[in-house]
């Protein structure tokens, strides 16, 4: 197994709990869906579950038993939803794993196999759909599920609550990471160009770990964000990347290509000047190195003719041994004097004598 090389700890979640000072107001209504039209408006993508979502954990005993509880008429828990915006789809909040059960069941597969119930009673043992009586196949598609449709009426310019329910609906056997939830409710081409920046070749050879947690793709998110708008933090960094991936969840080819050329060519940049221990002062990547040398690197590249490698890999080393900025990158990072000075002090490094000389 490869070890984990990022430091969870400079994220400052722990100070960073969204602690809101006023209160949500929330329309929710409930719907009930037979199983059989829950199935069809699954297949039909008028019921998403995001692209990435806690991954399909049940195995087949599981998911036998909770269809054999709507065959026999036992009660089951509801599911949540919200309607997304721009589409009227109905979006999973909660209830992936019975509904993908259900799915699975009518579509008649379970990974590779075909799916025959197993672990029930005797009379349903080994049956696919297909093989169910009369009674025992109606009783499923006309069993009832409950439904609870939420949406968000205020605050109006984003989906916080969204994600708050999310965050305490789904606290199965792991708590959801926040980059988790993210891709669940904010899925779409910013969260499809996450992934695939994430499979860059340079900046695996950084990253260098498993990204179970989808840590790579939140380090990704986090120079996104603060490249565009670190001079409007304030404090509370969940909440700061949230809006930025709500707000650029579809935000256009054009922009796509712009966001994913600025990684691209500031991590082989950073790679050509610090190799694979780019980011670190220990064993682990340094989140608040990662964002700030990021984000100095891209406004340097951006404002000089040519690249001098050299003063990058000198001032590299200077910055890291600079006892300012190691006193911003190494304790209560999240705060807003952390963030602005961590990042005008890797700026200072990489930017001054180079870009004022030509008077820019």
């Amino acid at each position: 197994m490869v070890e984990e090389l990022y430091d969870d700890k400079v994220d400052d979640y722990s100070e960073d709990e969204e602690n809101t000072d006023f209160r949500f107001s929330i329309t929710s209504y409930g719907a009930d869906y037979t199983v059989d039209r829950l199935v069809s408006r699954l297949r039909d993508n008028k019921i998403v579950i995001p692209e990435f979502q806690r991954q399909y954990v049940w195995d087949i005993k599981q998911a036998s038993r909770f269809i054999e509880s709507l065959i026999l008429g036992l009660p089951v828990p509801g599911v949540f939803f919200t309607q997304e915006k721009g589409t009227n789809k109905m979006l999973v909040i909660d209830g992936q794993q019975r509904l993908l059960s259900l799915q699975k069941f009518y579509d008649k597969k379970f990974g590779s196999q075909l799916f025959k119930l197993k672990n029930v009673q005797d009379d349903l043992e080994g049956k696919t759909i297909d093989d169910l009586s009369t009674n025992d196949k109606n009783m499923l598609d006309d069993s009832v599920i409950h439904a609870t449709v939420v949406k968000q009426d205020s605050p109006t310019d984003d989906d916080s609550s969204i994600y708050m329910v999310f965050e305490r609906l789904n606290t199965g056997g792991t708590k959801l990471a926040p980059q988790e939830i993210r891709a669940c409710i904010y899925h779409g081409e910013l969260n499809k160009c996450l992934s695939e920046l994430a499979e860059n070749d340079t900046w695996k050879q950084i990253y260098a770990a498993d990204n179970k947690r989808l840590k790579s793709q939140e380090l990704i998110l986090r120079y996104f964000a603060l490249l565009e708008n670190y001079k409007e933090y304030t404090r509370g960094l969940k909440g700061f990347l949230n809006n930025y991936m709500e707000a650029n969840k579809n935000p256009g080819e054009k922009k796509i290509a712009w966001l994913s050329q600025k990684f691209i060519t500031t991590i082989e940049t950073s790679y050509k000047i610090a190799g694979s221990n780019a980011f670190r002062i220990g064993k682990n990547i340094n989140a608040a190195i990662f964002d700030s040398v990021m984000i100095a690197l891209t406004i340097y590249s951006d404002s000089v003719p040519n690249i001098d490698y050299d003063h990058l890999s000198k001032a590299y080393r200077a910055l890291l041994a600079d006892a300012e900025y190691l006193s911003y990158v190494e304790s209560t990072t999240a705060s807003q004097a952390s963030v602005l000075g961590r990042i005008d002090r890797a700026i200072h490094f990489f930017c001054n004598g180079q870009i004022n000389q030509r008077g820019l």
